[in-house]
């Protein structure tokens, strides 16, 4: 239904321009208002899911691709009339005439079309479907809003009843030595992971062992990826990490065991699906008796639990009983007697209770059930619900979450591009708001419908990255393939397998497997109208080159109404050029050739008009290389986002005068001069660039009103004017030649995240650090690589009172930095600090005792010995006896050589 809703916007946004080129757009519009008529009938549609369900189906299936072709019809001829009117005096001369070719053939289509639609408009009665209105009632969810956000930081995990369960798996991970598998067995969504997350931060646990890492192991079990996870995760410096990419499969493995032989570690393995999976990865374990380690497994296949380790403890967490689900289901709906009036608070209880009865007491099924009804207000709404509770679970995914099933399981989806994905589907209609600020609101309401789960916060607090459950990406698959709104492809060097559908294939992902020498891609007659490609790769993917240069060919000639291209994290050989067909692919609106092997983007991308979304990082990283990038982005006036290579060749860039759209443009280089020219570009938010030249900036010469986070590498201190340019920055990154910071930094309220970086010989005073203390909001620091201290006459003082708000700071690189003071009182809110590579004779301040909110510390790259002085017994061990994580590393990065306190 949403999907639909969707079609439209892209078909409403085109209509004022087809307006303008004559009676065409009248005639779109014409259909639009039919197919918006039968809005009412698609909702009766997928309420009545599962009664004449082939059926119906067809018919919701046969309204979609109407409402496609509309928008790919009317889409593809004002880019073609637009394309003409903008070439030469004879090209627009011939134009008047073609304009008249192609409206007729344009009116001929769409009447066609709008034929289509009333013929299924008139098929209504042998569905039965009725019309059914948008209810008015949404009070309840706009108090459950104003609720939650009253405590927008807080954290409300909704567990019920798992308190038992957690001290049970403690005491056989902690005390039972007898085994070295401990499994939570069961059925999808009866809560095993959140169970095995309470355990993995239980603070026993995390005294008991030395180190942790955490797997998924998804269905495709890919056993050197699942290795190199571990052992990274369980490693403490980079220089390590770095070795271990270097490491075949034996090398990673024999590393691992030993790893934890020689340690005290928790491994967590989530999602082991069958005995062949853990068959390939037993070995790394080390036997009972020789180490100290233990293994925490999930699956919903008790045989594996059986054949990880016999003398094993397995525990299956039981269903929520009757008293538990509905503690559970009050919490999600925020259900209270005082909301409503007691007569229609029994009714909606009564609703409740036989609902969850459905429920059978799985956690999820309650948790998509409660986030579904919590934005239901009257008793009729959930009768209607109950009366067809099957279908509206299935509905609950509506909203948008089947997009996600278009990522590998486990998968953690970064808002950002999703958000990007959405806005080129068409599925955020544009109003006063921007696209990107309407796309957060939906992924916030699929989150506190439990539709979708967060995995990471940014900076601000919002949501960074975001995956969806096993058991409700489940769902969203067999609802997406069943509407053809999906079709996935997993491919291996052995065979590949796609389930085919029954109609038109809309959006196609593409899971290849490593080192691929060929593959076929399929081309389909029902997927010619595909609007979404996407390719997923395991790490370290190659591809042949010549493969690739073929199934780029092939698609950029076979999928011409492509909105979506996402060619990313695939490594060939030798290095390539995009094929010039690109320019063929008009519709298109997301790009992203990320982590490449790409040389050069051929002039053709200038066709891309409705381009939104530009990824090309990485496309020169494997090699050096210079990716080679044509003076044409001018030309894509809709672009919103832009990411370069870090270093490019060719002409200057530019981008279209008063280019109103354009929000992120990340890694040019522009002279002085040239920086003006990004005034224009209004709602610009995230800016990289690198200043060349000694070109003087003046202070108060431009302002950024809208740029919320700057990265400027410059090598004369003017370019200061440039960050006070900035007045509502929240995070600010400036690389180079760093003498003085300005004071009037301090009229950056909303300076939240700050690094410094720079070249070993610049001197930084210590009236600086009084300005960085002073900063009001600041609560991330980073001073790296000798450009904020590089070389300290004195000591480095933070006062009492200093850096208020400051909540993680990192110094890395410091090597002159002889001492480092803190004053009582300084830093009141501090709780990770990282230090790597500083000076020899560098030692742990005194008033770090009085840091109580202090409670991560690592210290890496240090002189032998400096761990023994801080560790329990040491005569330093007083200043972070209150700090409950603690890793210490010389400069060999050895185990033996590690200091670790959990």
């Amino acid at each position: 239904m949403l999907l639909f809703l969707w079609c439209l916007n892209g078909t409403r946004t085109i209509i004022p321009e087809l307006k303008l080129l004559g009676v065409v757009g009248d005639k779109v519009e014409l259909a639009q208002t039919k197919l918006q008529f039968m809005q009412g009938y698609l909702k009766d549609a997928d309420a009545r899911h599962g009664h004449d369900e082939d059926g119906v189906r067809t018919w919701v299936a046969s309204v979609r691709d109407a409402a496609y072709d509309l928008e790919d019809v009317a889409e593809a001829f004002v880019l073609k009339v637009a394309s003409m009117r903008k070439g030469s005096v004879l090209k627009r001369f011939t134009c008047i005439f073609l304009e008249g070719v192609h409206l007729h053939k344009i009116g001929s289509a769409i009447e066609k079309i709008t034929t289509k639609i009333s013929k299924l408009r008139l098929s209504l009665p042998s569905y039965n479907l009725q019309e059914m209105r948008e209810s008015g009632g949404d009070t309840s969810f706009q108090r459950q809003q104003e609720r939650r956000r009253s405590f927008p930081y807080a954290i409300e995990p909704n567990v019920v009843a798992c308190a038992d369960g957690i001290e049970t798996l403690v005491v056989h991970l902690i005390k039972e030595k007898h085994h070295r598998v401990v499994s939570i067995w069961g059925m999808g969504g009866l809560g095993k992971t959140t169970l095995a997350k309470q355990v993995y931060n239980h603070d026993g646990v995390r005294c008991h062992f030395d180190c942790f890492a955490w797997v998924c192991v998804s269905q495709q079990c890919h056993g050197r990826e699942v290795l190199e996870e571990l052992l990274n995760q369980l490693s403490s410096t980079n220089e390590e990490r770095q070795e271990i990419a270097k490491l075949n499969e034996d090398e990673i493995a024999k590393r691992l065991c030993t790893k934890q032989q020689e340690r005290k570690c928790l491994v967590v393995l989530d999602y082991i699906w069958t005995c062949d999976v853990w068959d390939s990865l037993q070995a790394v374990f080390p036997m009972n008796g020789e180490t100290e380690s233990q293994i925490l497994l999930t699956t919903r296949n008790k045989g594996v639990a059986y054949c990880a380790d016999e003398n094993g403890f397995i525990y299956q967490p039981l269903s929520l009983n009757e008293d538990e689900s509905w503690e559970l289901f009050e919490k999600i709906t925020m259900f209270q007697t005082e909301d409503t009036n007691p007569e229609i608070y029994a009714k909606k209880k009564d609703l409740g209770m036989k609902m969850l009865r459905h429920c059978e007491g799985l956690p999820l099924a309650i948790t998509v059930l409660g986030g579904l009804l919590s934005r239901k207000d009257s008793a009729d709404e959930w009768d209607m619900v109950h009366m067809n509770f099957y279908a509206y679970i299935r509905r609950g995914t509506d909203l948008g979450p089947e997009y996600e099933a278009h990522f590998p399981k486990d998968y953690e989806i970064p808002v950002n591009r999703l958000t990007q994905l959405w806005m080129a589907e068409g599925f955020v209609s544009t109003s006063m708001e921007k696209m990107e600020d309407v796309s957060y609101r939906c992924l916030s309401e699929l989150v506190e419908r439990s539709m979708v789960q967060v995995g990471q916060h940014g900076l601000t607090r919002k949501i960074k990255t975001c995956c969806l459950h096993g058991l409700m990406r489940d769902l969203c698959m067999v609802k997406a393939k069943e509407g053809n709104i999906l079709c996935i492809i997993n491919y291996s060097a052995a065979t590949g397998t796609k389930e085919t559908p029954n109609g038109r294939v809309q959006r196609l992902a593409i899971n290849l497997e490593k080192e691929l020498d060929f593959y076929y891609l399929n081309r389909d007659e029902r997927d010619r109208h595909l609007r979404s490609m996407l390719f997923f790769v395991p790490k370290q993917f190659i591809l042949n080159i010549n493969f690739g240069q073929r199934v780029l060919r092939s698609l950029l000639n076979s999928y011409k109404l492509l909105r979506v291209l996402k060619f990313e994290d695939i490594f060939m050989r030798i290095s390539f050029k995009l094929p010039g067909e690109i320019g063929n692919l008009v519709h298109l609106q997301f790009l992203s050739l990320r982590n490449t092997k790409m040389q050069e983007l051929p002039s053709s991308v200038g066709n891309l008009v409705c381009l939104q979304t530009l990824d090309l990082r990485g496309t020169n990283a494997h090699v050096g290389l210079l990716l080679k990038v044509p003076n044409v982005l001018w030309k894509m006036e809709k672009l919103r986002h832009v990411y370069l290579p870090s270093i490019i060749r060719g002409e200057g860039l530019s981008f279209a005068t008063h280019a109103s759209n354009l929000q992120t443009v990340v890694n040019v280089s522009v002279s002085a001069s040239d920086l003006y020219d990004f005034v224009n570009l209004t709602n610009l938010r995230r800016l990289k660039v690198t200043l060349f030249g000694n070109e003087t900036i003046e202070k108060g010469s431009l302002t950024f009103d809208n740029l919320q986070s700057l990265s400027m590498a410059s090598f004369h201190d003017g370019a200061w004017n440039v960050v006070l340019s900035c007045p509502h920055i929240y995070k600010l990154r400036v690389n180079g030649r760093i003498r003085r910071l300005p004071e009037d930094l301090l009229f950056l309220p909303n300076l939240t995240k700050l690094t410094l970086c720079g070249i070993h010989h610049d001197r930084l005073k210590d009236d600086n650090i009084e300005i960085l203390e002073k900063l009001p909001s600041l609560r991330m620091l980073f001073l790296d690589n000798n450009a904020a201290l590089g070389y300290f006459p004195g000591p480095l003082v933070c006062s009492a009172g200093g850096f208020p708000r400051l909540e993680f700071l990192s110094l890395h690189s410091l090597i002159e930095l002889k001492e480092w003071r803190v004053e009582k009182g300084a830093m009141p809110g501090l709780s990770k600090l990282h230090i790597e590579h500083c000076s020899p004779s560098f030692t742990v301040p005194d008033g770090l005792r009085y840091v109580t909110t202090l409670k991560e510390l690592i210290i890496k790259g240090v002189t032998r010995g400096f761990g023994s002085r801080l560790e329990e017994g040491g005569e330093e061990f007083y200043k972070i006896q209150h700090v409950n994580s603690v890793l210490i590393t010389d400069f060999f990065a050895s185990p033996s050589r590690e200091y670790w306190r959990t």
